[in-house]
């Protein structure tokens, strides 16, 4: 005969309650380079970032709440997202969540000049 006892039952349950009740944590990573489209209405960016032929492109949600900041403003001063362009160079820290990844905070660190042109 096979007995279940109180013992053995809690055992199994406990650490599937545990589990679920632990608040699912958010990777998050940063990530530095140059603003390659800037879509207001759909709030998203792409950013281009690597080395070399090591490159690689980051989609990445903006929601409203989210501080974007100037390094050059007085103190790191807000900025809107419309004010970022392409060739800005940003550093984002971000999440990934199902939907794709979310930014958590937006720094403008410079800008970079496009062209093999030399400057007259």
């Amino acid at each position: 005969m096979h007995r279940v006892t109180l013992l053995s039952l809690v055992s199994f349950i406990v650490p599937c309650v545990l589990a679920a009740q632990q608040p699912a944590t958010v990777p998050h990573d940063s990530v530095r380079g140059a603003i390659r489209a800037v879509d207001v209405r759909a709030r998203t960016l792409d950013v281009t970032t690597g080395v070399g032929l090591a490159l690689r492109v980051v989609r990445l949600q903006v929601p409203a709440t989210v501080p974007i900041t100037d390094r050059k403003g007085a103190q790191g001063a807000p900025i809107k997202l419309a004010e970022l362009k392409p060739g800005d160079v940003i550093r984002v820290a971000f999440g990934g969540r199902p939907t794709g990844f979310v930014a958590y905070t937006i720094e403008r660190v410079g800008r970079m000049d496009a062209g093999v042109e030399p400057v007259p």
